[in-house]
């Protein structure tokens, strides 16, 4: 039989999907599953969007432009300019999601078995874009005993070698929601300066900070405009998971004129996504208004609750949608398969992701598990009833 690659063994199953299985066997047998394992928001995707693709009366659905359609770039470079960052249409690059814009810059700036540092836990999925790229994740440890937030510099400059070429924060975090403020930011910037490196900063959660907090884009550090790239969706900012459009921005030529052939390469992001996307701009600032409300009561909801939970932890995050928690429990992989093939609480259970999956470092989250708080609020309140009737009954409970 022909062999399946090294990078294929390598390339690690997503912590948040890989328990389907088990929650669609719990659904056959007549259990309600609370979906808290992705972040999949249930807010309505913005009409305007919508009418946009409804609407669509072109008679060929053409390839675009490889780095995005002009008039999307060029009123998205408006959008920014109203988060005080100022870019032109040049300085994008449209990817489908920002899953593809973060392949396009990882392959842009770094050779195989380069390195890139990022404060663990982190998104899943940079793990499966670093083996695609070929490059090595550096973890440095942040601590849920610190609300997650950004570690120490030394940490970091001990871990920058010869081979490291950038550091990638996500801000607001997932799957933390920890919101780095500017003076954090600025930390990084002055080791960016001293090495020389790439600063990446996934900023998708923009939109979604609580408690009067204000979100600062590494985009607003001075002295490095050639150094950062920014990475953006409109996935979590309109609830348009599916229309798989994000960006890749920096003021960088030389990377942007590099990152373009691999947008050409593979000729152009999705037409649909984009022409929603597009409209989706034009979003009233009530819809922003009456989200935030709606998250941070869902928030407040799920913090309290697991606060008052015996043996348990969740610190409050201001911002994303996510919470990292720990948990009386052995080990998060087993427990979040027992809450789908061992547990329900009058026909009812919860799907988790486990935090192991968000960290780099074997062996860590053992004890976390990280829930996405995309249900409505009384939805929420049952899951965390059934979350703690489960905590009570886990066989494999540490105290």
């Amino acid at each position: 039989m022909p062999s399946i690659s090294k990078k294929g063994r390598t390339m690690p199953e997503s912590p948040i999907r890989k328990l389907v299985p088990f929650a669609d066997m719990a659904k056959q047998r007549g259990i309600k599953v609370y979906h808290l394992n992705i972040g999949q928001p249930d807010i309505k995707t913005p009409e305007i969007a919508l009418e946009a693709i409804r609407n669509f009366s072109g008679k060929v659905i053409e390839y675009s432009h490889s780095a995005g359609i002009p008039s999307y770039r060029k009123k998205l470079a408006a959008y920014y300019k109203k988060h005080n960052i100022n870019i032109t249409a040049d300085d994008i690059i449209i990817g489908a999601g920002a899953s593809e814009a973060l392949l396009f810059a990882f392959q842009s700036i770094m050779d195989p078995g380069d390195e890139v540092i990022i404060p663990e836990p982190f998104y899943a999925n940079y793990n499966g874009f670093a083996i695609n790229s070929g490059i090595v994740v550096t973890p440095i440890f942040s601590s849920i005993d610190t609300g997650f937030a950004l570690p120490p510099i030394a940490d970091f400059e001990k871990s920058i070698t010869p081979r490291t070429k950038a550091i990638l924060v996500c801000n607001p975090n997932n799957p933390t929601g920890y919101l780095y403020s500017k003076e954090e930011l600025e930390t990084l910037r002055q080791l960016v300066i001293k090495y020389d490196l790439y600063l990446i900063a996934d900023e998708v959660y923009r939109e979604f900070c609580y408690d009067g907090h204000q979100h600062y884009s590494c985009m607003h550090l001075e002295g490095i405009e050639n150094n950062v790239i920014l990475i953006d969706s409109v996935s979590k900012r309109y609830s348009a998971c599916g229309m798989r459009i994000g960006c890749m921005i920096s003021k960088n030529k030389e990377l942007m004129q590099t990152a373009l052939k691999f947008a050409q390469a593979r000729l152009s992001p999705p037409t649909f996504g984009q022409i929603g996307a597009e409209a989706a701009i034009d979003t009233p600032d009530l819809y922003f208004t009456e989200v935030l409300h709606e998250y941070l009561m869902r928030r407040n909801v799920v913090v309290e609750a697991i606060n008052k939970m015996p043996g348990s932890f969740c610190p409050n995050p201001k911002g994303a949608f996510y919470v990292v928690a720990r948990l009386p429990i052995d080990d998060s992989d087993r427990f979040c398969q027992w809450l789908l093939d061992s547990f329900d609480f009058e026909k009812q259970t919860v799907m988790l992701a486990p935090a192991s999956g968000f960290y780099s470092t074997k062996g860590r989250g053992k004890d976390e598990v990280r829930i996405s708080y995309v249900l409505n609020v009384n939805d929420l309140k049952q899951s965390m009833k059934v979350l703690e009737e489960a905590l009570k009954v886990y066989p494999g409970r540490t105290n």
